[in-house]
């Protein structure tokens, strides 16, 4: 069982504790107007990732979006705003994947933070470099302000990373202190996320570069909190 995964039909999460031991916590429930909402929103985001995967995103419209999603084009903008709104929260998906990807990699590595770091690292930027919206910018078919979103206007999304790992490397067997523990998560979060505009060198192993610069800082962290 993945740590801090969600059992069908039971109201609890499983966490990995301070010796690796998989305990039970108590999960919020989620209500059936929230679920629904957070399922048409991966709907549409679903549905805009395949139309990228087949054109260009100066190609792709809201109604696109919608006929792709089974909806109505007013549900999509209803739900986004704006094809910048819809561009920001497909942008914040990708900085919670990124998020996911190396909570899991801490769970499935208990005792080893340089191997978790590298796994969480090199498993996020294989799914940045395959994610057909950041294919787009890259070969420079996106509008400016979209670039923006993960270069000059991405604090919102470094903030979001940031919060997620902090709280992740509290609750994890890592156990490092809240305020380094947030110290530590917005340095991994801002320098993962600028390889989205940047991808790593084809000559490097980026993973484990960061890997190794990152994983002294973080086990003197989580040593520091058990002292």
């Amino acid at each position: 069982m993945v740590a801090g995964s969600v059992v069908a039909g039971a109201p609890h999460l499983t966490r990995v504790g301070s010796l690796g031991a998989v305990t039970d916590v108590p999960a919020k429930p989620v209500g059936y107007q929230q679920a629904t909402k957070a399922l048409l929103r991966a709907s549409l985001l679903d549905g805009m990732r395949g139309l990228l995967r087949n054109g260009d995103w100066s190609t792709v419209t809201m109604t696109d979006v919608a006929a792709a999603a089974g909806v109505s084009r007013q549900t999509v903008y209803n739900e986004f705003g704006s094809r910048l709104g819809l561009a920001q929260a497909y942008a914040t998906r990708l900085t919670d994947e990124f998020c996911t990807v190396v909570t899991d990699a801490v769970h499935r590595n208990v005792g080893e933070v340089r191997n978790a770091l590298r796994e969480g690292f090199s498993n996020f930027f294989a799914i940045s470099a395959s994610d057909p919206l950041v294919q787009s910018l890259l070969r420079g078919e996106a509008k400016a302000d979209l670039l923006r979103l993960i270069t000059t206007d991405a604090s919102p999304l470094i903030t979001r990373a940031s919060d997620q790992l902090s709280a992740m490397l509290q609750q994890s067997w890592l156990r490092v202190d809240p305020t380094e523990a947030h110290r530590v998560g917005r340095a991994i979060s801002r320098m993962a996320l600028s390889y989205i505009a940047m991808p790593p060198e084809g000559d490097r192993d980026v993973a484990d570069d960061l890997a190794e610069i990152f994983a002294p800082v973080l086990t003197s962290a989580a040593g520091a909190a058990h002292r």
